[in-house]
């Protein structure tokens, strides 16, 4: 008889831990996030790892999309709230979404490369345009050319600046759209002339003996990941919005402290569970030394926009000339977007007043 009371103490004490622990889940708000298979998504994961979200009354839902595109595209049916994306979608976004621009996950104008094979004669010129002498090629070597790449993404955005220093532009080449695994395999198999990729498949193409014809960053163009926000979400939502930012920059300045023994085998993890892909140390340690992060400071200078259009502005509205230049985007649609109302430092401002609970 006592081994009976006993037992059914024990099975009253436990299902009254579970209630407690499905009361607790019930409170917290659930937040679907879209994020891609690459480095940005990082801090994020960190942060639901180390169980930050909760302790802030929150439940980060990563999902995943291919490209910043594909996660845009969905906006409408509200498959997330919060993302993280190329700063050439989040413009895209804004012409055809409500979407606000919120923070810069990372610099990525290194890891955004157009790519050619060993022995291809692209190779042959170097400094044709003498403001740009690490980048190579030349119109005769280009003309005509079959790219690969991902359309209205950070590569895209690549493939245009490259060209543009050579005088061409996307007339004098054929594209062909294909998401970013897909190009890879096939210029791998070896099909098309040029590639043009986002980071870590660069990694991966440098590995096969391919050569970088061109970067962002060679081509003097800037490009960050921003965080961007459904804009009705915010407007209803600003804390929780808030915390989301304040679990980020939490994170990345964590990474950015933690040294290279303690940080590559969590962010080998981080790559095995979010992308389903393994890496090794050397190309998990150029991943993350060519993203550098940002702390708060340096995410409130480039948002200030106190003297007038912030940095980040400024940047946007430069995507919406380039693209506009290019023929990506009608007169009517710069005019909308060229001010770049939609960037706002007005979460970042609220992020600086969040704490987590210890």
């Amino acid at each position: 008889m006592r081994m009976v009371k006993k037992c059914l103490l024990l099975s009253l004490l436990l299902l009254s831990m579970i209630g407690v622990q499905a009361v607790e889940a019930a409170k917290l708000q659930k937040i679907p996030a879209g994020w891609m298979g690459a480095q940005e998504t990082f801090p994020i994961w960190y942060a639901k790892q180390q169980g930050w979200d909760k302790k802030l009354g929150l439940d980060i839902e990563l999902v995943y999309f291919n490209s910043g595109m594909d996660a845009m595209n969905t906006l409408p049916a509200k498959t997330w709230v919060i993302a993280g994306m190329g700063a050439l979608p989040a413009m895209i976004g804004a012409l055809r979404q409500d979407i606000y621009v919120i923070a810069d996950c990372n610099e990525e104008a290194s890891a955004n490369a157009v790519m050619v094979r060993k022995d291809s004669p692209i190779l042959k010129n170097k400094g044709f345009n003498k403001a740009y002498p690490e980048v190579y090629g030349s119109p005769e070597s280009v003309k005509g050319k079959t790219v690969l790449t991902t359309a209205v993404s950070s590569a895209h955005y690549a493939l245009v600046a490259w060209l543009k220093t050579l005088g061409l532009s996307e007339k004098d080449i054929v594209l062909k759209n294909m998401d970013q695994a897909s190009a890879l395999a096939a210029f791998d198999y070896g099909i098309g002339d040029i590639v043009a990729l986002w980071a870590p498949l660069t990694f991966v193409g440098n590995n096969r003996g391919w050569r970088d014809a061109a970067t962002l960053k060679n081509c003097g163009v800037s490009l960050p990941i921003v965080m961007v926000a459904d804009k009705s979400f915010a407007d209803d939502n600003p804390e929780v919005v808030a915390k989301f930012l304040y679990l980020y920059i939490r994170a990345a300045e964590a990474v950015k402290k933690m040294p290279n023994d303690k940080l590559i085998p969590i962010y080998l993890r981080f790559y095995s569970e979010w992308t389903g892909a393994e890496y090794d140390t050397r190309l998990a340690e150029l991943d993350i030394a060519s993203h550098p992060l940002f702390t708060i400071e340096e995410l409130l200078r480039v948002y200030d926009d106190s003297a007038g259009p912030s940095m980040a502005q400024r940047r946007q509205a430069n995507i919406a000339k380039f693209f506009h230049q290019a023929g990506k985007i009608t007169d009517s649609e710069l005019a909308k977007v060229e001010k770049s109302a939609y960037v706002t430092n007005k979460f970042l401002k609220l992020a600086t007043k969040i704490q987590l609970p210890e």
